[in-house]
């Protein structure tokens, strides 16, 4: 689907054309910031989960089954918006 201005509804008369993105997918997933957020957030809870130890005597108070859930919890997270980046981005076709 290509959009283009005719020669008409142009201010000053010229003959000029614009040419719009075909398509009617959203960004691919690996090139959006929540992408990177998503995968930020991810490391960030598996290397806290690594790095808190038993230090202070009370034990490992960040267990591997928490992390787990809170990566889980964002992965959720960032299907949801997935969904609503593609609910939004519905085509229109003007036939």
């Amino acid at each position: 689907m290509s959009l283009s201005t005719p020669s008409h509804a142009l201010h000053d008369g010229a003959t000029d054309t614009t040419s719009y993105r075909v398509g009617t997918e959203t960004k691919p997933a690996v090139k959006t910031t929540e992408f990177v957020v998503y995968l930020v957030a991810v490391a960030g809870v598996l290397i806290a989960s690594f790095l808190v130890g038993d230090a202070d005597g009370r034990g490992d108070v960040f267990l591997a089954d928490k992390a787990w859930f809170y990566v889980t919890l964002l992965t959720i997270g960032y299907l949801i918006s997935r969904g609503l980046a593609k609910a939004g981005s519905r085509a229109h076709h003007n036939g």
